[in-house]
């Protein structure tokens, strides 16, 4: 019998290892708990879903900046990803997930994805920085090197066409409260002064001001509580389908997707291709 990619010989019954959930005729068991009985109603969804990804229970802290970076995620108004949401649903009301889906399927570079991005450019920048202090200890001793170090460097390097980074389009409302709240649990860590820094870089680096918008400083603090770097954008994403849900449910009230419709089609006109 042919051996599966693996290497290891087949078992049977199968067996699928697995340390979120399983469940029987009579019992639901969620992160090795009974869901019923010790999670229902004493675990809020924030912590439990943080505690899903990260496989251990978060600490109080963490929920809440977890959570307040879901709060300032959820929406932003008549966004493309909003609109596609209630577009699909004028366009198949029989189909509330297709709608909801439509919404998150447009959550890319542009919106939500900056999330993702910023972390992502922080992380590296960070781990980078790790690294040759790291190497400077072991050669000569040194102490360790300030959070914001060398933010010029990264600051210049993004400014190339192409690099993902953080790219603010104006001043964030967002950004004080998240960092203020992360400082107040003991979390500001590598991520956020860097991006402290970043911020503070830019005039003299780049010869403008860039204020460091809110979609950067999540990516930032999701970075900081140590979450996976490549599920950044899930988390915003988490946070927008409570949002797109929102707009379902006035969608349902107070319809808005046939005027939306009707303003694109009766001002549609036709222009020739270029050469004709």
């Amino acid at each position: 019998m042919e051996r599966p990619a693996t290497g290891r010989p087949p078992q049977y019954p199968p067996s699928y290892p697995t340390s979120l959930g399983t469940s029987d005729a009579s019992t639901i068991t969620l992160l090795g708990h009974d869901l019923a009985g010790e999670l229902m109603g004493k675990v809020g969804f924030g912590e439990l879903a943080l505690w899903l990804v990260t496989q251990r229970r978060p600490e109080p802290g963490e929920v809440r900046v977890f959570e307040a970076v879901l709060v300032a995620l959820a929406d932003h108004g008549f966004t493309p990803t909003a609109i596609a949401a209630r577009l699909t649903y004028l366009s198949a009301p029989d189909s509330v997930q297709g709608a909801l889906a439509a919404g998150l399927l447009g959550g890319g570079s542009r919106f939500l994805g900056v999330t993702e991005d910023c972390g992502a450019f922080l992380h590296e920048v960070v781990t980078r920085a790790r690294g040759t202090a790291a190497r400077r200890r072991r050669r000569h001793g040194l102490g360790r090197a300030g959070a914001g170090d060398g933010a010029g460097g990264p600051v210049a390097a993004a400014a190339r066409p192409g690099t993902r980074a953080p790219r603010p389009q104006g001043p964030g409302p967002r950004t004080p409260v998240l960092l203020g709240i992360a400082e107040e649990n003991g979390l500001k860590g590598p991520h956020l002064r860097l991006f402290e820094a970043v911020g503070r870089v830019h005039p003299e680096v780049l010869g403008r001001t860039l204020p460091l918008n809110g979609a950067g400083v999540c990516g930032a603090a999701l970075a900081d509580l140590g979450l996976p770097i490549g599920l950044l954008r899930g988390f915003a994403l988490l946070a927008r389908a409570a949002g797109l849900l929102g707009h379902l449910a006035e969608e349902q009230r107070s319809p808005l997707g046939m005027d939306v419709y009707l303003s694109v089609d009766r001002n549609a006109r036709y222009v020739a291709p270029p050469g004709d």
